[in-house]
């Protein structure tokens, strides 16, 4: 059995669709797995069982991508098709199945309109698939021999979803005063920028892990699921801490809660007041997150 997947170009919603994913694995265990995905979210399938192939769209002007696409399925006769993208492509190839899911934002949680076109209710929570030489890495990042180790993740892909990072050091220090042999690991993406928008934060706690950067999606997620607590902003970050298994607290101001709050077995979030979708973060203040933060742990070290 072949099943072609198309999901998501960003990280976060490609996490989100991994449930999915597992479902179908489950359901399906001899199934053989085409993945299309954005440049961003293709590590993230590297372990996924049952790989065939990873098509990585890189996106093209006049939406050249999706003939790039379908040039690269015409030749294959399918047994299902999955498109959470919302396009066409699917109506011009072979294949007994096809599910699209509608494009476009549309209220509520995304993870439950992913469930909803497999009937999935309540739907699968999102998964990563490490493999063991992600897990080794992982163990010399992260030791083990030390107290908790509290994942940060100052970045996001636009700056109105950013906390001020000038509130990090102080919620570090409220967090290191209760839990004095915790440490810190700052997480961020590779490119110089996501690097700048970190670089304030490793620079204000000289203790901290660099987690960040340098390591593949899957290394990431081998290193986050050894954190005993990540706190960050709306993020492909966050939701791959929460799908790890993570303790997860995301941070909201001008995006939506209640449409990517992050989904996993221990995740919650606060937002700045206002309206949703047009409160402005740093009106999230640094009681609310030291309380929320402060909270989670001791729900999940005790």
């Amino acid at each position: 059995m072949r099943i072609l997947f198309i999901t998501a170009t960003r990280l976060g919603d490609a996490v989100l669709s991994t449930g999915l994913l597992a479902h179908l694995i489950r359901t399906y265990p001899n199934a053989r797995f085409t993945i299309a995905c954005g440049p961003v979210a293709a590590g993230l399938f590297e372990n996924l069982p049952g790989l065939e192939r990873v098509i990585v769209m890189t996106k093209r002007t006049h939406d050249r991508h999706w003939l790039d696409l379908w040039k690269a399925c015409i030749g294959q006769k399918w047994d299902l098709a999955i498109d959470l993208r919302g396009s066409a492509t699917t109506f011009f190839l072979r294949t007994r199945k096809r599910l699209i899911m509608r494009g476009g934002r549309r209220p509520g949680l995304r993870l439950n309109h992913l469930g909803q076109l497999l009937r999935l209710s309540p739907p699968p929570m999102p998964t990563v698939w490490l493999s063991e030489a992600d897990k080794t890495l992982a163990s010399q990042i992260i030791p083990s021999d030390a107290g908790p180790i509290i994942a940060l993740g100052p970045t996001a892909n636009w700056t109105g979803k950013i906390w001020p990072t000038e509130r990090y050091l102080p919620l570090w220090a409220e967090l290191s005063r209760q839990y004095p042999a915790a440490r810190p690991a700052i997480f961020y993406g590779p490119g110089e920028q996501e690097r700048a928008l970190a670089l304030p934060v490793l620079e204000a706690l000289p203790n901290a892990i660099d987690a960040g950067g340098r390591f593949s999606l899957t290394q990431v997620a081998a290193m986050l699921a050894r954190c005993s607590l990540f706190i960050g902003n709306d993020s492909g970050l966050m939701h791959l801490a929460a799908a790890a298994g993570t303790p997860t607290l995301g941070l909201f101001g001008p995006s939506r809660a209640s449409e990517y709050a992050p989904s996993g077995r221990c995740a919650t979030w606060v937002a700045a007041p206002g309206p949703e979708g047009d409160a402005p973060i740093a009106g999230l203040s640094l009681a609310v997150v030291v309380q929320a933060a402060s909270t989670l742990l001791a729900e999940t070290q005790s």
